[in-house]
């Protein structure tokens, strides 16, 4: 597959690239950052190294994270690829894809459409769990290690790769995440566009609904980081981290829910805990500062 590389940037040591390039799964270009740390630049012979793929949110793109995150040295430090890809297609000529900042462009919810017109195009999940890690594996110094994060969209997705494909994920994470899109209206209008109004096919893309599933059928629980600060305007409509803990608790489902005093959904919050979640990753992906 041919890639695009956009631009490289030498940071904490490493390098961080933005590259494009043709997307089976999204029928057009998409584009994606990669950060290398030190111990995977290109042209040594330096192992190959894990990784932690992030998904981003709405109205987000894959520079959101690179710019305001401040991961780079830990991740460096930690010998730790992190992979970031763009939150949806871009210029796939539906109609209506640039009409709302909820849906379309900069809002794919992470799912694989069913609907015309988006299922033309609009298949991040195939993107994210299948396409994206062959490409960073068959071209970079990385391995088939990965943790999964993301943030609020992002998070949605993280929470459903890992829950959708036992044991894919060393570890998942998420800062302030839609833990229940069949019941906040950014879900319900993204998933009737993308699923249609059937709400049962919503099912397989809802994180407290596929805790559950999982639970009854046997599958051995996958324990969950989730941040969320208090002060998050989307904390009680959108996100509702006490329904999904509610589910986790009568569950007994492993949960670390952290809620920080006084942070919003912003990346001042995010830059303010991302290296708790690397560490988090790190001891699972067997590194060490």
């Amino acid at each position: 597959m041919s890639l695009n590389q956009l631009s490289e940037v030498k940071v904490s040591g490493g390098h961080l690239l933005r590259v494009e390039h043709l997307s089976a799964a999204c029928q057009g270009s998409m584009t994606f950052a990669i950060f290398l740390p030190p111990q995977a630049q290109q042209g040594t012979q330096l192992s190959k190294v894990p990784a932690l793929y992030w998904l981003s949110g709405l109205t987000c793109n894959d520079e959101n994270f690179s710019q305001k995150a401040g991961a780079f040295a830990l991740a460096a430090e930690l010998g730790m690829a992190i992979i970031m890809p763009d939150t949806s297609p871009r210029g796939a000529g539906i109609e209506g894809e640039d009409d709302a900042y909820d849906l379309g462009t900069g809002a794919g919810f992470y799912v694989d459409a069913t609907q015309a017109p988006w299922s033309k195009a609009y298949n991040m999940y195939s993107y994210v769990t299948e396409e994206l890690p062959n490409i960073i594996q068959s071209n970079y110094a990385v391995n088939d290690q990965a943790a999964i994060s993301g943030h609020s969209m992002g998070g949605h997705g993280a929470l459903i790769c890992a829950l959708k494909n036992p044991g894919k994920y060393a570890s998942v994470s998420a800062f302030a995440p839609i833990t229940s899109p069949s019941q906040c209206p950014w879900g319900q209008k993204g998933l009737t566009a993308y699923l249609g109004s059937d709400e049962a096919t919503w099912a397989p893309w809802d994180t407290n609904q596929l805790v559950q599933k999982n639970h009854t059928a046997g599958i051995t629980p996958q324990a969950l980081l989730i941040d969320q600060g208090t002060s998050d305007p989307f904390y009680v409509d959108q996100l509702m981290p006490k329904l999904f803990n509610e589910t986790c608790e009568r569950l007994q489902y492993p949960i670390d829910y952290r809620e920080r005093e006084g942070y919003d959904h912003s990346y001042y919050y995010i830059s303010s805990f991302i290296e708790e979640h690397l560490l988090y990753h790190a001891a699972y992906l067997g590194l060490t500062a």
